[in-house]
């Protein structure tokens, strides 16, 4: 199965969300708490279905009156880590702007909670790894961990996953130090991980050097292009800029 097709159907989608995301259901508001059920269903088993949680925000923005705010923040989460898919822009995409809920029994969350999740998306489409670290564990994410990502079953994990397939795309060797910035492990903990991808440490060089296995993005191989052209060929193409 290509990686396209699995976002698109997830082999561990089952056969009532299949045709609730497929089909005509799609759109039908009496649907919408199964669709929220499946998302809590992701939030603790580490699966992913992006278009029924695309689902779930569609018919908030046909019936507003569905709008959960703690749902939009979840998919939010569980699309923040799905780089190199658009999931996250996606997902904004289909937010429709609200009156701030002045509510003092019922505050809504989002409102404060989105420019946080958004800029954690930011800096890591931007590779800024110890930076997403920084804000994720700052003040200005206590709520966003306390409430939520503390919920999902593997967050930390997942974004150490897009940390990975980065530096594999773009490193054969880099330091320990530096790799453990991104990934936000020191010591014995990132030495664990990093034998658990089946990399492997140069402790010979004072503070260590992981070695990456190649791979088709880390390696650098000259192409030689051959062009055969025929001299008639040429002739016509001479031909034609003259008559042109």
């Amino acid at each position: 199965m290509s990686v396209a097709t699995a976002w698109a159907t997830p082999p561990t989608r089952t056969e009532l969300i299949e045709n609730l995301v497929s089909g005509v259901d799609r759109y039908n508001p009496s649907n919408v708490s199964i669709l929220e059920d499946y998302l809590y269903h992701q939030i603790r088993s580490e699966e992913y279905d992006c278009l029924a949680n695309l689902a779930i925000l569609k018919l908030y923005q046909f019936n507003p009156d569905l709008y959960n705010p703690d749902v939009v923040i979840n998919i939010l989460i569980k699309a923040l880590t799905s780089t190199p898919f658009p999931d996250f822009n996606l997902c904004i995409s289909l937010l429709d702007e609200r009156l701030v809920n002045t509510n003092p029994d019922e505050p809504d969350p989002l409102p404060s909670l989105l420019p946080v999740i958004t800029e954690l998306h930011t800096l890591l489409q931007q590779c800024r790894f110890p930076a997403f670290w920084q804000l994720y564990h700052s003040d200005q994410a206590e709520s966003l961990r306390d409430n939520y990502t503390v919920e999902c079953v593997g967050f930390e994990d997942s974004v150490r996953n897009v940390v990975v397939q980065t530096v594999k795309a773009a490193f054969r060797r880099i330091g320990s130090d530096r790799f453990g910035t991104y990934l936000n492990l020191s010591g014995n903990d990132l030495t664990s991980y990093v034998e658990k991808l089946g990399w492997t440490i140069d402790s010979s060089s004072g503070s260590g050097v992981i070695a990456i296995p190649p791979n088709p993005d880390n390696q650098i191989e000259s192409t030689v292009v051959q062009e055969n052209i025929q001299l008639p060929q040429l002739v016509k193409l001479i031909a034609h800029a003259q008559t042109a």
